[in-house]
């Protein structure tokens, strides 16, 4: 990745140069205009990431500049720095178009941190410009399993190994992570594709039922069974069975699993005659099933039996910019079901997107984006549309600083600045990958370039 190409726009020539100076060694390419004149002319001739110009110059100033710069170059960042601070000025600079307005005397760091803010905004535009087009299957890695990111390219990748052997899988992940859109795809890419795939929700049948539901029953088993009923196994001979929750599975009904597997013989409930059954079982928990085993809950023979393979989901706020492509996606698929002409995302509606947890995962994602295309009145989603906890969603760094500081949010002692909650987040992510800067960047969003940068200036503040 090139780096970023600034053009610095300032009649004070010892200010250009210390800028010149010191943006280099921050990651920047840096070329100077002494006057606005000179600025749109480098700027009719060269590409640049950003401008950087002095509010108060000879012939046009700061404000004319952005002006004539928004107008020609409509996604250019432009940053007005001025050491005429006031709110007047801020406002004027604002109102013409400007990203962002620095106060002189500033240090280099506020201008690096100013420039990387604008600049990611930029690129989330440029972003979300781009997920207004269909999502194509390139975004689809395997299956109908959709994103981009690097854990999910490496889950497809895995995926795709197990479909094509007929070995049992245990598919592991939080709830709302898409278990049965992973064990749909290893299915719909092995060899037994044409055969049926039978899905039970073993936490939503209840414990009376459920063997009846797997086993099936003979007439006359119990008072209701007015007539003879193949179960799951016999439906999914010949294909899948997926068991999702089956850790909720009651530990005698357990047992009786564990056989059927070993056999592939099923007794229906009051028979007296076995049948066979070819079937390769794919389970799915969100449950810790090795603690279980050790809590006596679930049968270790079992575990081993189901568990010959392991594949575990990966949250939804492991997978960084998938978050929009997901959220593009449900778009799509809701606003054409309302026959509402919406087409994307605001700006800043994708950045609360990009910032929220999701506790719930894909399963809250989709619904979130249901619920603004049925409120929205505009033809793209913005922040307005979102549910409240999204719209005032403070992030886990803020929860952090409150749990270390001991005190409540509005206690001036947990006030911290941005920064300061963004450098803790950064460094709590970082602790929780065991110091993988490839993997904290593809969790905070960032290019490894950037991380690296803001990395290098926590440390540059620690010495001082």
């Amino acid at each position: 990745m090139s780096e970023p190409h600034v053009l610095i726009v300032d009649d004070d020539a010892e200010m250009g140069a210390m800028l010149a100076a010191a943006l280099p060694r921050r990651g920047y390419e840096v070329s100077t205009s002494r006057s606005a004149e000179s600025a749109l002319e480098e700027l009719a001739a060269h590409d640049f990431a950003a401008v950087v110009t002095d509010l108060r110059m000879k012939g046009l100033d700061g404000i004319q500049l952005c002006e004539r710069i928004i107008t020609n170059y409509p996604n250019l960042p432009v940053v007005v720095m001025t050491a005429f601070g006031s709110l007047d000025s801020a406002v004027a600079a604002m109102r013409a178009g400007a990203a962002d307005f620095l106060a002189k005397p500033f240090k280099p760091e506020a201008l690096v941190l100013t420039l990387e803010r604008v600049l990611d905004h930029v690129r989330l535009i440029e972003e979300v410009s781009r997920l207004r087009d269909r999502v194509g299957e390139e975004a689809r890695p395997f299956g109908r399993i959709l994103g981009k990111s690097q854990v999910v390219r490496e889950l497809c990748q895995l995926l795709e190994r197990v479909a094509r052997s007929n070995a049992n899988v245990l598919i592991t992940g939080d709830t709302g992570t898409g278990k049965e859109l992973a064990a749909r795809a290893i299915h719909e890419h092995s060899e037994r594709a044409k055969g049926p795939f039978v899905a039970l929700n073993c936490a939503a049948v209840p414990e009376a039922l459920l063997e009846s539901e797997l086993f099936g029953h003979a007439r006359g088993a119990f008072t209701s069974a007015a007539a003879s009923r193949a179960g799951l196994f016999q439906h999914a001979s010949g294909g899948t069975l997926f068991l999702d929750e089956v850790g909720d599975m009651p530990l005698g009904l357990q047992a009786k699993l564990l056989r059927v597997l070993q056999e592939q013989r099923v007794r229906p409930v009051g028979s007296d005659r076995e049948v066979e059954v070819d079937v390769r079982l794919l389970s799915a928990t969100h449950h810790d099933l090795e603690q279980a085993v050790q809590a006596g809950e679930f049968r270790e023979d079992l575990f081993y039996r189901i568990n010959v393979v392991h594949v575990s989901i990966p949250p939804l706020r492991e997978r960084g910019n998938d978050v929009l492509l997901l959220a593009q996606h449900f778009l799509e698929r809701f606003a054409g079901e309302s026959h509402k002409a919406v087409e994307g995302f605001s700006s800043e509606a994708a950045r609360r997107l990009l910032d929220y947890d999701w506790p719930g995962n894909v399963r809250e994602l989709s619904n979130t984006v249901e619920r603004a295309v049925a409120l929205t009145d505009h033809d793209r989603i913005i922040v307005e549309d979102l549910p409240p906890k999204l719209r005032n969603y403070s992030g886990r760094a803020g929860e952090a600083a409150l749990a270390d500081r001991g005190g409540e949010l509005d206690s001036p002692e947990v006030m911290l600045s941005l920064q300061e909650l963004e450098r803790r987040h950064i460094e709590r992510v970082l602790a929780a990958v065991g110091g993988n800067k490839a993997r904290a960047a593809r969790i905070l969003g960032l290019d490894r370039k950037t991380l690296y940068r803001r990395l290098d200036h926590y440390a540059e503040e620690a010495k001082e």
